[in-house]
């Protein structure tokens, strides 16, 4: 019997002998487990299932089975446990007129939960009423997952919403409203549908994008066998410890260079240009509005730093605040999601465009996804992101809308900002998609 066995067997007898107050158990592993955290989720049989891996790489957390779901995050406070986490996000525009299908957040208190925290694992089990339920849950529990297989796809259609004319018409009605002073950015988004000769397992983009895609978050939810969306994102909503909060705002980019000087020249660009240091000013100053009314002290870092990712470098500045006592994670994602860098400023003014003239509806793409606990809370912000629906991949980015911006230009940086996954499954996509 393995290791990894074993320790399931002692968590099936510690349910088993569990008195009636305790409310979670967990089994140090000694050594990892026999499959990757992401090979291992996929072949498990029960739902929902959640990936998340933590952008400092120290945590990562397969969540699966469920004894609570939450459609409305807040009341989770009142059965948490000590330790106990839930797990789920919030879409960016669910249970809305536009989007009645989606729903507005969707968290849950997971049965089983394998972890790591830099090199400890553990396997951790959530004690429902119903101990039988648990039990079963450990029992039916694949331990050794074996390899996924890489990916080998080929696209063979691709379309957007919208396209390339209309685009150029939304950038248009955009810079005229800010003209006009109706606001004073507005992200504009696509959506990309790729159509594939052989369908792939959202754990496969996954898998391959945690091996390329380094300083990012990865998360995958799974709500059923048909319906996962994932994310290798490098932008963080909040993080919070206590009443210690950390967030920041990402925006302005500009794309990788071919060589080491030409990265450098484009670096330069980027950290001098007027337009894209105005959009990240934009977001530092929604920020703030937003967290004073919850916070006794707010610090912004004085100078934006550049984050270079595979395919993409952007403007950051990282903003910290001390909360007053007792605000949750829950209030806080209702102040700061979406942030100026997904949707616009006023915020308001933005969504409001965005609701009557994009032509698809976002659904989870820029909304957030992350724990809530007593004593922590994490989110990152849903974007460089998948929803794989059937045999179907749908991808999207977005592009903030200001004063100084070019249709053509913009587009680019959708195709950039999209090629995080994309490149993943072609490096030659066709339709002119840049990889």
């Amino acid at each position: 019997m393995s290791h990894f066995q074993q320790a399931i067997s002692a968590l099936i007898e510690r349910v088993q002998n569990a008195s009636a107050g305790e409310a979670r158990c967990v089994e140090v592993l000694e050594q990892a487990p026999p499959s990757s955290l992401i090979e291992w989720l996929h072949a498990q049989p029960m739902f929902p299932k959640f990936y998340w891996q933590s952008r400092d790489t120290r945590e990562e957390v397969v969540a699966l089975g469920k004894i609570h779901t939450f459609t409305d995050p807040a009341p989770a406070y009142a059965i948490l446990g000590d330790d106990q986490r839930i797990w789920g996000g919030r879409s960016f525009d669910g249970n809305t007129d536009k989007n009645k299908r989606c729903m507005s957040s969707f968290f849950f208190l997971p049965q089983i939960e394998l972890m790591r925290f830099d090199q400890h694992w553990s396997l951790a089990v959530n004690l429902s009423a119903d101990k039988k339920s648990e039990i079963a849950a450990l029992a039916k529990l694949k331990v050794d997952a074996g390899s996924l297989p890489p990916l080998s796809a080929h696209i063979n259609h691709i379309q957007h919403v919208p396209e390339r004319p209309q685009w150029d018409e939304l950038v248009s009605s955009v810079l005229d409203g800010i003209k006009h002073e109706a606001f004073k950015k507005v992200v504009l988004a696509r959506k990309t549908t790729l159509s594939l000769d052989v369908p792939i397992h959202a754990a496969q983009l996954l898998k391959a994008s945690y091996l390329q895609n380094h300083n990012s978050f990865h998360f995958m939810l799974v709500l059923d066998s048909k319906h996962s969306f994932i994310g290798s994102t490098p932008e963080r909503l909040y993080s919070r410890h206590g009443t210690t909060l950390h967030t920041e705002a990402l925006a302005g980019t500009i794309g990788r260079g071919q060589s080491a000087a030409q990265d450098m020249e484009l670096a330069n660009w980027l950290s001098q240009d007027k337009k894209n240091l105005n959009e990240n000013q934009y977001v530092v100053d929604d920020i703030i509005d937003r967290l004073i009314p919850h916070s006794t002290n707010v610090e912004v870092e004085a100078d934006a730093r550049l984050v270079k990712l595979r395919k993409v470098q952007h403007l950051k500045r990282a903003i910290h605040a001390e909360l007053k006592p007792g605000v949750n994670g829950v209030q806080l994602l209702a102040a700061l999601q979406p942030t100026a860098a997904v949707a616009g400023l006023p915020r308001k003014a933005s969504l409001d465009f965005i609701s009557q003239h994009e032509p698809f509806a976002r659904g989870w793409y820029a909304g957030s996804v992350g724990f809530i606990s007593h004593q922590r809370a994490e989110f990152c912000v849903a974007i460089r992101s998948a929803l794989i629906v059937n045999d179907q991949v749908q991808l999207f980015a977005g592009a903030g809308i200001v004063p100084g911006s070019e249709a053509e230009l913009e587009w680019q940086e959708l195709n950039k900002k999209m090629s995080t996954l994309l490149s993943l499954i072609s490096d030659h996509p066709p339709l002119g998609v840049a990889s």
